[in-house]
């Protein structure tokens, strides 16, 4: 396999620092991911009110982390992620959260939060989506609580592509994904040059199930162990 030039794979029609590589993960390995979260234990599953998820490496809290072991499953997607060197050495990533979205199911703007190193890095299977961007986090009106509405960027983000944020895209713009069954490809898709299949101007992208896997690094790790805690009980 040919290695993968992560410069050449930076987005350069948006102000910060992104890089979009179609098809990062083969459609045995979509197939295997699919299998993997589907087959998870019951337990494993949260349901929130719009989409449910999986946690994978510990619990995040606001003291940092309390860890788990990463299944080897897992591993060989986040050796193929730091192979990329987006990660410091001393930041493997130690995290995975996996999202299920139905269609006509997202997720509100939202930033991830300090409590994790300012890069994430998430691998789409099953189904594209759109995710969209909006003004700063700092023009954000304090009073009325409530965020800017203009979308400054959108990504199409494709089956089997790895999307890999960080500084201002991380730390400033907030991201989600609209609740809708169908998106309209056109000229507001920021890296549509990027992408792996050629897509015409207004054309239709009807969403399936789609299972996001976010692969990212908590810096402040508790000294406590979950796998350890759950032999005790």
């Amino acid at each position: 396999m040919v290695p993968i030039d992560l410069k050449e794979k930076k987005l350069n029609t948006i102000e910060d620092v992104a890089y979009y590589i179609p098809n990062f993960i083969t459609e045995e390995q979509e197939n295997y991911i699919i299998d993997k979260v589907n087959s998870a234990p019951k337990p494993k599953w949260c349901q929130l009110s719009n989409r449910r998820l999986q946690n994978w490496g510990g619990i995040v809290h606001a003291k940092g982390l309390i860890p788990e072991k990463i299944p080897n499953w897992l591993n060989g997607f986040i050796d193929k992620i730091e192979s990329l060197r987006v990660f410091p050495e001393t930041n493997r990533p130690n995290h995975v959260l996996i999202n299920e979205y139905l269609p006509e199911q997202g997720i509100m703007p939202h930033l991830d939060g300090n409590l994790f190193f300012p890069t994430i890095s998430t691998i789409s299977c099953g189904s594209h989506t759109v995710l969209n961007f909006y003004k700063p986090f700092t023009e954000i009106d304090k009073e009325s609580n409530k965020f800017s509405t203009k979308k400054v960027y959108s990504l199409l983000l494709e089956r089997r592509s790895l999307l890999v944020l960080q500084e201002k895209m991380y730390n400033n713009y907030m991201h989600g994904i609209e609740e809708i069954t169908t998106d309209i490809i056109n000229d507001s898709i920021s890296n549509l040059k990027c992408c792996g299949s050629y897509m015409q101007n207004g054309e239709s992208l009807i969403r399936s199930k789609r299972i996001s896997l976010t692969i990212r690094n908590v810096p402040k790790v508790s000294k406590l162990n979950l796998n350890s805690l759950i032999k005790k009980k």
